[in-house]
């Protein structure tokens, strides 16, 4: 959006630059887990040395980092020339050469920085949710839901911008509508979104599995556009270790759960996050998590080792007892099955055929991705580039001819899947 608003108002944008020689460095930040916190502070002194050799006149920074440390970090590093949070980015359009309000072109065009065939509509901001280990409540606030008629009027421009493929996201997608309609609104959403003209497909992120509003699933099941694919973030399974994450869930209720979203939604392809090394995880929470895992069958799988996040429930009351070597070890142990298992499902693709969206050229092959992948995140489909031309964001059928652990390989068998 603020690049839209530049580009409204006269400027030049470049996205992502390898080498900025522009006039102003704008740094958007993540604060989530401590990885993407160093990767912001290390982009950000970057910059600071560019403006230092005179390469770049202004550094800016805005998002989650900096709402959240934005006192420490005015201080730490003042080369910065002004700080912004994650909501008043449209202060720095007044502040970069005194414009007044009233001069300022506003729109709602976004610039986008995905291929042209896609992308990401946030349909809230925030979380209401308590868990132990997470800092978004802290960064965000709470739960605050977009109208329903502004996220669809996006959803409208972007396809007559050339828009095909929607990845829907918040913080907590299940939880929709609850602020602003006194009541849950995600499937009503879902399906007036696939009733617009030229969506093709809609993925959804990221559900949460206590209270779950079933009526979703009957949206995915009967809606052809609406992928079938969920993710929701599972975290653990034994019921010691959700019940001191405060999850609010048993381990019987997961299971239950699981069961009935494959039982409402035949084919469903399932992406979830695991988490090792929580305080308090014993080996045999471990194992119980293991088996679990066996059980499950996940199609997607990420796992990550808990970093304790200051602020948060688990940083106050919890020791983080768990080492860090015992942690990777289980990680390590963890993805390992979860790789048996993903490539044992991939095989059983081979032979079938599926419309594949193609998104980019890269060496003999041409890359594109299922309606049971997510971009960036999931597995990919590997077509050879010398079986004929194809089109970067056209979608075709395509038999698959083999697999590895996540990708499989495949050969267009008709032209452009309508």
């Amino acid at each position: 959006m603020l690049m839209g608003l530049f580009e409204a108002n006269g400027y030049k944008v470049t996205h992502d630059s390898p080498d900025p020689q522009g006039e102003v460095v704008v740094v958007n930040t993540c604060g989530f887990i401590a990885d993407a916190k160093e990767e912001s502070i290390n982009t950000i002194l970057e910059q600071v040395q560019r403006k230092a050799e005179g390469l770049v006149s202004k550094v800016y920074v805005m998002g989650c980092l900096s709402e959240r440390y934005l006192a420490d970090l005015e201080a730490e590093i003042p080369e910065v020339d002004v700080w912004y949070g994650k909501f008043n980015y449209r202060q720095l359009l007044h502040d970069l050469h005194d414009i007044e309000e009233s001069s300022i072109i506003d729109h709602q065009v976004r610039h986008l920085t995905t291929p042209s065939h896609y992308a990401y509509i946030k349909i809230s901001e925030g979380c209401d949710r308590t868990c132990a280990y997470c800092a978004i409540p802290l960064i965000t606030g709470h739960h605050r839901s977009r109208p329903v008629e502004e996220i669809l009027e996006e959803v409208r421009l972007l396809v007559k911008r050339g828009v095909k493929e929607f990845q829907l996201i918040a913080q907590e997608l299940t939880y929709y509508g609850t602020d602003i309609y006194g009541h849950r609104r995600i499937a009503e959403l879902v399906e007036r979104m696939a009733d617009i003209d030229g969506v093709r497909w809609i993925r959804l992120h990221y559900a949460y599995p206590t209270n779950f509003p079933w009526e979703l699933t009957k949206v995915m099941r009967e809606k052809q556009n609406v992928c079938r694919y969920l993710d929701v973030a599972l975290q653990h399974i034994s019921s010691s270790v959700l019940a001191r994450m405060r999850r609010n869930i048993t381990k019987e209720e997961t299971i239950e759960f699981i069961e009935r979203l494959r039982r409402e939604v035949p084919g469903l392809h399932l992406r979830t996050t695991l988490m090792v090394g929580f305080p308090g995880e014993t080996e045999e929470d471990f194992r119980e998590l293991l088996e679990f895992t066996k059980w499950a069958r996940f199609e997607r799988m990420g796992a990550f080792a808990y970093s304790e996040e200051e602020g948060t429930w688990s940083a106050k009351f919890y020791k983080d007892d768990v080492p860090e070597d015992v942690k990777q070890r289980r990680l390590d142990k963890l993805m390992r099955v979860q790789q048996n298992i993903s490539a044992e499902l991939e095989a059983q693709k081979i032979g079938t055929v599926m419309p594949v969206v193609i998104d980019r050229r890269e060496g003999a092959y041409y890359v594109g991705r299922s309606e049971f992948c997510s971009p960036e995140v999931d597995p990919e489909v590997l077509v050879a580039a010398d079986k004929g031309e194809l089109k970067i964001g056209e979608m075709y059928n395509v038999r698959i001819t083999g697999s590895e652990e996540f990708d499989v390989y495949g050969e267009v068998e008709a032209k452009n899947h309508k």
